[in-house]
């Protein structure tokens, strides 16, 4: 996936530093109780420890770093689902394009499940997830290119691969950690961010 570098515009720099001075282990935001699994452990399939309530299936990851930087990452997962990322953070909604990564992964630690779908995934799936993300608090839908499952929902240290948008595993994931106990920084929000699309980065600069 083509990675992006993002030079930021002072004002969303100004606007970042009201809801996120830092990302290190003393940064603002309530921090949530941390995993108790091992980094980058699953559990054989069904619910990772520690997250009792989560759908079959979802695996954990971690701890990351949540270092802000302005250059490309190379995350050990793919959709990532935590690490240094952008000072921005995408606003959560529907995306029809890709988005900057960094952006995505800003938004999990707000508390945001990111949705990613393969790009040719069928409209009336695509649609699905366009009215999920329609009734969502904290929940970001894009396509990803060169994505191996047809669906994958993320939040900061979790993940969960699907076949298909009509999954019932799907809701259930959004609704357990959408502002769940992964959730790094709480009371900070996904919206008043950027939505601009990975096409469009180049107007950020």
């Amino acid at each position: 996936m083509r990675r992006t570098v993002i030079a930021l515009a002072l004002s969303a720099t100004l606007v970042v530093g009201a809801a996120c001075s830092s990302d290190g282990p003393s940064s603002q935001g309530t921090v949530a109780p941390s995993m108790t699994q091992a980094p980058d452990a699953t559990v054989g399939g069904t619910a990772p420890l520690g997250f009792d309530g989560a759908p079959e299936g979802t695996e954990s990851f971690g701890p990351f770093d949540r270092t802000h930087v302005d250059t490309p990452v190379d995350y050990p997962q793919d959709p990532p689902v935590g690490g240094p990322h952008n000072p921005v953070w995408q606003t959560c909604q529907f995306y029809a394009v890709p988005i900057v990564t960094e952006l995505g992964v800003h938004s999990m630690e707000h508390g945001a499940v990111w949705v990613t779908f393969q790009p040719d995934l069928p409209a009336d799936q695509v649609a699905t997830l366009e009215a999920l993300a329609a009734g969502g608090i904290e929940l970001l839908v894009s396509p990803y290119p060169g994505l191996t499952s047809p669906v994958v929902a993320s939040a900061w240290g979790v993940q969960l691969r699907l076949d298909a948008a009509d999954d019932p595993r799907l809701a259930q994931f959004v609704a357990f950690f959408q502002n769940g106990p992964q959730t790094p920084e709480l009371d900070t929000p996904c919206a008043q961010g950027t939505t601009r699309s990975e096409e469009h980065t180049s107007e950020l600069q």
